[in-house]
Order: structure tokens, then C-alpha cells, then sequence
């Protein structure tokens, strides 16, 4: 084995899938990239890393629902792009050329082009770890998109994407997934 820096430690594990986050404020949408993202639970709930840092953090807390917008691999220019500027100043629907589209739970808008949205809405937020702790509350995909592949950020600007190739195991691992999946 070979030495690694400890602070490059996280880049081993952080290839969980890149989404977009939506929001809206009252006013007007935003979206903001996320690259830390995890599941908690079937039920579902999911965990992000966000802070006062993004534009969107404020949004999140203030109206407590989100979008999380699933993009595949053909956005991956888009999705570094709106991770690069800020909603403060910039139309990130507009200047990306993305569709919002209205949720069916949540004010916070899905985008048409990702390959998937899943309405959230806030179920706890973590301040000493900036997590946010998200419920599922209505899920969407797009069957008729071509490019399924998930992005993944190494953390280091570069990125990878989930490979062509799928193992099943489903039948190995019944006992432990949840019943109709």
C-alpha cells in the first residue's frame, strides 16, 4: 500500500451522486450544485451538506422543502456551471437554459431535463455538521431519456460517471431490501 494524504482521504469515498438542489424563496427558484449527498433510510430519507455559504441555504431553511433534481452525465458542464456562480446574482434556470417545472408537493421547482427530481421537504438540519436531513415526499422520472448515468464528483474537479455494466444480486440480498423494490 501506498501513502495518501490524509486530506485528500475524502476523495476515496466521496463519489456519491452530484444532484441539484431547487429551492424558492417566496419570489424566485434557485438551484445549487451538491456532491454530498447520502441516503438515510428506505423511507426515504436523505442527507445533504449545505450551509450559508450557498445562496439557496437561506430558501432552504425559511420555506423547508427542496427539490432534489437528478442530472446525468450530458450535464455535467451545466451542473459545474451553476456550482460556479451564485443565485445572488445570476438566473441559474435562464443562464443554463433548464425548465422549471412545478412540483407537485413542494413550491420548489423540478428541472425537466435531469433524469429524475425527488420533492423533499425538511425534516431536521444539523447546524454542527451543515446536514440537512430531507423527507421524500413525491418522486418523478423521465423513462424516455437516453443518458441514465449518474455523476459523480471525486472532489478534486474531476468527475466520473456510474459504468454501463450492473451486477444483480437481488436475489442474494433479499432478506435485507425493502419489500416491493
Amino acid at each position: 500500500m501506498q501513502a495518501l494524504k490524509l486530506s485528500r482521504a475524502f476523495t476515496l469515498i466521496e463519489p456519491g451522486p452530484v444532484v441539484l438542489v431547487t429551492t424558492h424563496d417566496g419570489h424566485q427558484p434557485n438551484i445549487m450544485t451538491i456532491s454530498w449527498t447520502m441516503v438515510v433510510d428506505f423511507t426515504p430519507v436523505f442527507a445533504i451538506t449545505t450551509g450559508s455559504w450557498n445562496h439557496s441555504f437561506s430558501a432552504l431553511q425559511k420555506q423547508r422543502e427542496c427539490v432534489l433534481a437528478i442530472p446525468a452525465i450530458d450535464m455535467l458542464d451545466t451542473v459545474v456551471g451553476i456550482g460556479t456562480c451564485s443565485g445572488a446574482d445570476t438566473d441559474k434556470f435562464a443562464t443554463f437554459g433548464l425548465s422549471a417545472v412545478p412540483g407537485k408537493k413542494v413550491k420548489a421547482p423540478l428541472i425537466r431535463e435531469c433524469l429524475a427530481n425527488i420533492e423533499c421537504r425538511v425534516a431536521d438540519i444539523v447546524k454542527a455538521h451543515n446536514i440537512v436531513i430531507l423527507e421524500g415526499v413525491a418522486a418523478h422520472i423521465d423513462p424516455s431519456r437516453n443518458e441514465r448515468r449518474l455523476i459523480h464528483a471525486v472532489g478534486d474537479g474531476t468527475f466520473t460517471a456510474d459504468g454501463r455494466h450492473r451486477f444483480d444480486r437481488q436475489r442474494m440480498m433479499a432478506t435485507k431490501l425493502p419489500a416491493g423494490l
